[in-house]
């Protein structure tokens, strides 16, 4: 179990540059409440706003997970596996309620960054933990990429 305590400082900067927009993402949230109601405003919110969050949450739940001091690759990747499986069924229902909702007629930039790509990330993380045992150093890197790919698509869609 030499390769998972080398990502540490990775997982701490990845988890709480998570953390923090949770946080962000919160307050402006917030801010914009007090905006005029539009039709559909909570099918469109379950479709576009709601993901980030859950985003910025399944990075910092991998942070954590990766964070642990775990005895050996197994118990991780089983972890990491379920992670990235919920998340490819996530990412699946959050396009079928962008395809339903009726206050905006998503464009390939949103079907891009709010199914595509998290698909992708998701689908990394499931892979990675299937491959973890007999390819642990390359699982990692592939774990390591996924992360900030969904940073990067919840800082996109905030």
């Amino acid at each position: 179990m030499t390769d998972l305590p080398g990502w540490e400082n990775f997982y701490v900067i990845v988890g709480s540059s998570a953390g923090a927009l949770i946080g962000l993402q919160f307050v402006v949230i917030t801010l914009i409440a007090d905006f005029p109601a539009v039709r559909d405003a909570e099918g469109a919110s379950s479709a576009f706003a709601t993901p980030t969050i859950v985003h910025f949450g399944a990075v910092l739940l991998l942070a954590a997970i990766l964070s642990a001091p775990w005895h050996g690759i197994g118990p991780a990747a089983v972890v990491l596996g379920v992670l990235g499986l919920s998340g490819v069924v996530y990412t699946a229902i959050v396009a079928r309620r962008a395809q339903r909702q009726t206050a905006y007629k998503p464009e390939f930039e949103d079907w891009l960054f709010h199914g595509l790509l998290p698909f992708a990330a998701y689908a990394t993380l499931a892979l990675s933990s299937y491959a973890a045992r007999s390819h642990t150093r390359q699982a990692l890197f592939s774990v390591a990429a996924a992360a900030p790919l969904l940073l990067f698509i919840g800082i996109h869609n905030a």
